[in-house]
């Protein structure tokens, strides 16, 4: 039996369809996991992720976090299918909740399985947004210039890890696909983005969503 979950309004519902749209441009066939407890609805994208063992790039999640309601749930499911529910039921919205049915799980996406800590959290020094719209239109147009045709999707991958895994300049532990997801996801604004650190995993985030990075072999400490 399908999740329900019960958006507060219309507006809630049209920004899940913003950050579902965004990343569904980035892959369309990917999937995107939601969590909902207490009243609080996790919506985590995956931006880049590792494939296989031997893939040494960086895990860049994109989250937004929405006002919902519904039995407790933690589920996996195609972003497209998402998409098109969510686009029947903004257009369908009147005043009040929205009501979203969830599409039938997937069970075989490797990144979902990776929770980031709750907390543990330690504060480090704010990035200027500039510093990350920067790096990632850098990056862009690295990857297009590199792969400007549609080429293998191993080629692809290959020169997405090693542009998005490279630091950016002047933070060494910051991989550009950080940059990459907070400017891709609509993150990015005139505040500056907060940055925190808890084990291998880094978290960035505005005032429209928080990025997370697990990097291979990074520690705070080290």
């Amino acid at each position: 039996m399908s999740s329900i979950l019960s958006l507060p309004d219309a507006a809630a519902a049209h920004d899940l369809q913003v950050l579902l749209g965004r990343a569904a441009r980035l892959d369309e066939n990917a999937a995107v996991r939601l969590i909902l407890d207490s009243g609080v609805l996790a919506v985590y994208v995956a931006v880049l992720a590792p494939r296989g063992l031997l893939d040494r790039g960086p895990t860049v999640l994109g989250l937004r976090t929405l006002d919902a309601e519904g039995e407790p749930f933690d589920e996996v499911v195609p972003i497209r299918s998402l998409l098109a529910k969510t686009d029947a039921a903004v257009a369908s919205a009147t005043d009040g909740p929205v009501a979203l049915t969830l599409p039938t799980s997937v069970n075989t996406v490797v990144w979902a399985a990776i929770s980031p800590p709750r907390g543990g959290w330690q504060r480090m020094q704010p990035i200027e947004a500039s510093v990350f719209d920067g790096a990632a239109r850098a990056g862009i147009d690295e990857v297009a210039a590199a792969v400007p045709d549609a080429l293998g999707s191993d080629l692809v991958h290959r020169v997405r890890t090693e542009v998005w895994g490279r630091p950016i300049e002047g933070l060494d532990h910051v991989p550009a696909g950080a940059a990459f997801a907070a400017f891709s996801l609509g993150f990015l604004g005139e505040d500056a983005v907060e940055q925190f650190a808890s084990g291998s995993w880094l978290r960035f985030s505005t005032q429209r969503g928080h990025v997370l990075v697990k990097q291979a072999g990074w520690t705070l400490g080290r």
